[in-house]
């Protein structure tokens, strides 16, 4: 199936957004030596991907993070369909810079990890695990080893691994910067179909990214994320149809914009 099919197959064309899944409330971290990012209050609605772009130092990886409770925030709230959330949760998936696969185990087995906080059998953990494989097109490679894969499947298998928990939310930091370029733009094109895709439980994700053609092609909409402490600075819709092309010149028109906003912000 060509990407217009998978376009078409999800109905992942231009959505209206109104229900809220995850929101933060005036989040704000600090080291002891100096704060980090300040009162950041945003929040993603069903069936959207929202990115957060801004320079190195910006404490980007960082709020994510702190949106899966991985660290607490040193002030602010984050709330889950209206829930507090203080503590990890399987509902929140987040996808690290680097490709986590544990090498001396094969992809299968890497998957099922994400089922143990579950409390998942283990015939039906290999069901799901095996579901994810396909769904991100690695039928075949369950036995395989992270050594004998390249990049980009070991990242599918990462992405798999997060799917297959059942999470509402997805959280993805710089997922492509250790691709090589071919690669990344292959899963790049992939990526919002896999997540979206009605056999998952997502209902929203947030990517962390400093390539702006990535960020423009992939969301739905973008916050701009700048200054000492770091603070949301702008806030911009992406309002084309997808699959988006890089030949359409409002591609170009919205990542001139975004170049504009973070050099306005500076």
């Amino acid at each position: 199936m060509g990407e217009e099919g998978i376009w078409n197959k999800y109905n992942l064309g231009s959505t209206t957004f109104v229900e809220s899944e995850l929101e933060c409330q005036e989040l704000s971290y600090s080291y002891p030596s100096r704060v980090i990012f300040k009162d950041i209050s945003f929040r993603t609605c069903r069936g959207e991907l929202v990115s957060i772009v801004g320079p190195s130092g910006t404490g980007k990886s960082t709020f994510l993070r702190v949106l899966s409770s991985l660290i607490p925030p040193s002030h602010g709230k984050v709330f889950l369909n209206g829930r507090e959330v203080n503590t990890p949760t399987p509902d929140i998936a987040l996808i690290h810079q680097s490709i986590a696969t544990l090498p001396w185990m094969t992809a299968l087995d890497n998957i099922k990890l994400a089922l143990k906080c579950r409390k998942v059998d283990a015939d039906e953990a290999t069901q799901i695990s095996l579901k994810m494989l396909e769904l991100v097109g690695l039928t075949g490679f369950e036995n395989a080893y992270p050594k004998e894969m390249s990049g980009g499947m070991r990242q599918r298998i990462a992405i798999a691994r997060a799917l297959a928990a059942s999470p509402v939310i997805l959280l993805l930091d710089e997922p492509f910067v250790h691709l090589d370029e071919l690669t990344a733009n292959s899963l790049r094109r992939e990526i919002y179909s896999l997540v979206f895709n009605p056999q998952t439980t997502l209902k929203s994700a947030i990517l962390v990214s400093h390539n702006l053609d990535e960020v423009v092609q992939l969301s739905d909409r973008v916050y701009v994320v700048n200054g000492t402490p770091a603070t949301i600075v702008d806030e911009m819709n992406i309002e084309m149809n997808r699959p988006r092309s890089q030949k359409d010149p409002l591609f170009w028109n919205y990542v001139d914009k975004l170049y504009s906003g973070l050099k306005i912000a500076e």
